[in-house]
């Protein structure tokens, strides 16, 4: 039964019963070896050949064992009933659930070799319930618009006031990060009641109506990065799709889990923004110099 649940974590194929069958990759072959050597440690039989379609239909046939569809058609089944209770559940029951939805998404994918629009069908979906999630107990979050993102000098924007909504969360601590990292290193930020508080000569971000803030699929940390030309950055893009799943889901990120403890936890610590603001910088410090130096050491393998 070990065996059997090792197997199927792997995400192998059943050709018949007792032949399971993985893609050919030096990985899948280290792991089918290790299993088949705790196999025969407890006096079973395991032995492992390399198998090639005779011609492209059987390689197509080959394929298709690993084909899911069903996985992800259940899933959206799930999705369908998820959103009819929405509004009766409470906030903490939603996110569980909503985690919960986007764990099965990733254990899929991870196992999904021959990835097709099924995935991105799925994909789509779950970031539309996200979406819709936010609107209904998050109504202040932004709803992104589908402009053209201007290419702007970070040296035009030096020593200015930057403002957004009060308590930030994920998007908008980490743009504040961003943007005093990378972009205003002389930023003096504003922590709005509403954003109606927003003065004209302030530079706004993470409302609606506000000068940075949710564009097409992008969520404001996205945008900044986009619109201050830091987009080649390898691992300023890594901590974007980080930001990204935290805020609006989509494509889980392995980090994520501990990186939003961590941030929720600073949050109950620090009821005050600017407090708060100096506290989870040195988490985003560590985060990307964590990023820069796992980027080197793949450049140099």
């Amino acid at each position: 039964m070990r065996v059997w649940r090792a197997l199927r974590s792997l995400g192998c194929a059943t050709l018949r019963d007792g032949v399971y069958l993985l893609p050919d990759s030096p990985d899948h072959a280290a792991t089918l070896q290790s299993v088949a050597e705790e196999t025969l440690a407890v006096h079973g039989s395991a032995e492992i050949y390399r198998l090639a379609g005779c011609d492209a239909i059987q390689d197509a046939a080959l394929r298709a064992l690993f084909n899911r569809s069903n996985d992800y058609a259940e899933m959206a089944k799930e999705v369908q009933t998820f959103r009819t209770e929405l509004t009766t559940l409470a906030g903490t029951t939603v996110n569980r659930r909503m985690q919960s939805l986007t764990r099965r998404f990733e254990q899929v994918t991870r196992v999904d070799f021959f990835a097709d629009e099924a995935q991105q069908q799925m994909l789509a979906i779950l970031e539309d319930l996200q979406r819709s999630i936010n609107r209904h107990y998050s109504p202040d979050e932004p709803i992104a618009k589908d402009s053209p993102i201007p290419r702007l000098n970070p040296a035009d924007y030096r020593g200015r006031i930057w403002a957004t909504r009060k308590r930030p969360w994920i998007d908008r601590l980490a743009s504040a990060w961003l943007i005093w990292r990378y972009i205003d290193s002389e930023a003096t930020f504003i922590w709005l009641e509403s954003p109606t508080d927003c003065q004209a000569d302030w530079l706004s971000f993470d409302f609606d109506g506000a000068a940075f803030s949710h564009m097409g699929t992008k969520v404001t940390f996205e945008t900044l990065l986009t619109s201050f030309k830091l987009e080649e950055n390898v691992a300023l893009c890594r901590l974007g799709a980080l930001v990204h799943f935290l805020d609006v889901g989509g494509v889980p990120v392995s980090d994520a889990p501990g990186v939003e403890a961590i941030l929720a936890g600073a949050r109950a610590a620090y009821p005050d923004d600017d407090a708060l603001f100096e506290a989870v910088s040195k988490v985003f410090d560590w985060i990307i110099g964590n990023y820069i130096e796992s980027n080197q050491e793949k450049n140099h393998e």
